[in-house]
This record gives C-alpha cells, structure tokens and sequence, in this order.
C-alpha cells in the first residue's frame, strides 16, 4: 500500500475512531428523551446543544473544504443552537442523520486522490484538507467526551 492511500485509511478511521473513547452513537444508545435538553447544574450546555453544533461545525468544515465560494459562520451565534431541546424527536434524528451523512461525505472527499491532503484551499488561509480531517476528528472527540459528562452529570450514563 503507497503512503498516501495509508494516511488517508488513517484519517478516516480517526475520524470515525472509537477505540480509544466511545464515539458518538455509544455516547447517544439509550438517551432518555426527557434528558435531550436538560443543562446541569454548572454546565453550559445540554446534549442537544452539543450534537447539533458538532453537526453545525461539521457541516461548516465540509462546506469550507469542497466550495471554494465558502462564506464563514458568525462566530459563536451560528454555531451553537439557542433552544436547550430539539423541536421533537424528528429534528433530534435529522441532525444525527445529517452528522452521519456529512461525516461520511467528508470521509469520501479524504479517501479521492483527486484532492491533495497537504495542499492549502486556495479560499483559506493555509489550511488543508488533513489540517481539517484532522480537526473533525479532534472537535468531535472533544464534544462526544462532553456528551458523556453531561450524561453523567443527569445521571443518566450506565458505564459498560
């Protein structure tokens, strides 16, 4: 296998990595309904705040990446959703669903040899398809690890 096949099977399995923590569907199996939107005590958020902004900040990452025309989101307003809960359970799947959908439309874009892992966007400031493989991967770690506290923090995380 060449080097550049291997770091992108490399970079898509980080961003879809569970191994060293519990990725985002363990993070969400068996969520009551009722704790979707509740903040605790201390905490600046409720689960449903974090998945739709990883979903949000993904989603920008893509968009940043394949659309050389990329318009920037006003930062932190159009990042983070304002209601503690989710209109019903059908928005609640379809930002899970667009996670998925999105992750694995990036996932697609990392593994084409067409678009260069280390060259910059010509629309950015440097910044390269791995810098932002690498940064779905980190963003989303880093909020799935906040789902957990919060989880815990209800009372409603049963460690396995």
């Amino acid at each position: 296998m060449d080097l550049d096949r291997a770091v992108r099977e490399q970079l898509v399995k980080l961003i879809k990595w569970e191994d060293a923590h519990v990725g985002l569907d363990r993070a969400l199996d068996e969520l009551p309904v009722a704790a979707r939107g509740k903040v605790p005590k201390d905490m600046a958020h409720s689960i449903w705040q974090i998945v739709e902004h990883m979903r949000i900040a993904q989603e920008d990452i893509l968009e940043f990446s394949r659309n050389p025309k990329y318009k920037e989101k006003k930062w932190p307003d159009q990042y983070w959703p304002a209601a503690h809960a989710p209109a019903d359970s059908e928005a609640w799947q379809a930002s899970i669903d667009t996670f998925h959908k999105e992750r694995e439309a990036f996932c697609a874009m990392v593994m084409d040899p067409a678009h260069d892992l280390t060259a910059p966007f010509p629309w950015g400031s440097g910044q390269t398809l791995m810098r932002e493989a690498l940064l779905i991967a980190d963003h989303n770690a880093y909020h799935t690890g906040e789902i957990v506290a919060v989880r815990r923090a209800l009372g409603v995380w049963e460690q396995s």
